[in-house]
């Protein structure tokens, strides 16, 4: 199982197997061609006020994953699409994040290859 994580603003790559959009909200500048997605899943996204508590500050980047492992587990159904993707090959994981490597979608990620 392959599980890359991009940020959305980038080029697709034939690499990239199933192209799944993982935040909440459409990424400004982005059309839905570029994008070449397979899949949009807002589940899997961090709740608003997660996501305001953390702003995107690495000293509390272990405490925003440990909260958003919890709030997780409320959203089934957003992994288990995840999964889905992941057993069938190649999976990228996009953001509109500036930092994906202190992101939501580094946690989703992990949680994909601890499986």
């Amino acid at each position: 199982m392959t599980v890359r994580i991009r940020r959305i603003y980038e080029d697709p790559e034939s690499t990239d197997g199933a192209r799944v959009l993982v935040d909440r909200l459409w990424p400004r500048g982005i059309s839905k061609e570029r994008a070449q997605l397979d899949s949009w899943c807002k589940g899997a996204a961090p709740s608003t006020e997660l996501r305001r508590w953390y702003r995107h500050d690495p000293d509390r980047f272990e405490e925003f994953a440990e909260r958003y492992r919890v709030e997780l587990g409320d959203h089934p159904e957003a992994l288990d699409e995840l999964r889905r993707y992941a057993d069938a090959g190649s999976l990228t994981l996009l953001t509109a994040t500036k930092s994906v490597e202190i992101s939501h979608a580094a946690v989703l990620r992990q949680l994909l290859r601890e499986e």
